[in-house]
């Protein structure tokens, strides 16, 4: 069974790989994320996913769109419901590369994550998968997430601070400094 892992991360998609390689999966990765900003973020976190995958033998689709602009306008609207609009843009691009690329199915280091809106992404995961004719391979990830923090660490990975668009990472200030907008 072959499925397309979209992949936010290197540190979230550690035990993502393995977890599915273990049940049998022949895994290929996805990067795409037009939602991570500014470009050094976006570039940090797609060179770590290139060197990890390359040390364990990871095939990796790269869809290089750097989103600044395509993502704001998605989100501008709604910034304080932004998440469901980044979970389509990137859920339904997985479902979509995977119906083209012949996979059986797919899913997304994304539901590694205890800070991400599991049920909401598992509903976009599910429309995208009726809309291209693809199956939805349904995993919580979440028991391993400490796992693969701790590991990525152990191999030196680049640790993100902040869940990846600017709204998220301006909400990261605004805590660490107690400044209400």
């Amino acid at each position: 069974m072959k499925t397309l892992l979209h992949i936010c991360c290197a540190p979230c998609a550690n035990q993502c790989i393995d977890v599915l390689r273990g049940d049998g999966f022949e895994v290929t990765g996805l990067w795409y994320n037009p939602n991570i900003h500014p470009f050094t973020e976006y570039r940090a976190r797609r060179n770590c996913l290139r060197e990890y995958a390359a040390s364990i033998d990871l095939p990796v689709i790269e869809r290089n769109d750097y989103g600044l602009r395509p993502f704001v306008r998605a989100v501008a609207e709604d910034i304080e419901h932004r998440c469901v609009k980044c979970y389509e843009m990137r859920l339904f691009e997985a479902a979509r590369q995977a119906k083209e690329g012949g996979f059986d199915s797919f899913t997304s280091s994304l539901f590694i994550s205890p800070y991400q809106q599991h049920e909401l992404m598992r509903e976009v995961a599910e429309r995208a998968a009726a809309e291209y004719g693809v199956e939805f391979l349904y995993r919580d990830f979440r028991p391993w997430f400490r796992a693969g923090q701790e590991r990525a660490r152990e191999l030196g990975f680049y640790m993100q601070k902040y869940c990846g668009c600017v709204f998220s990472e301006e909400e990261r200030y605004l805590k660490k400094s107690k400044i209400i907008p």
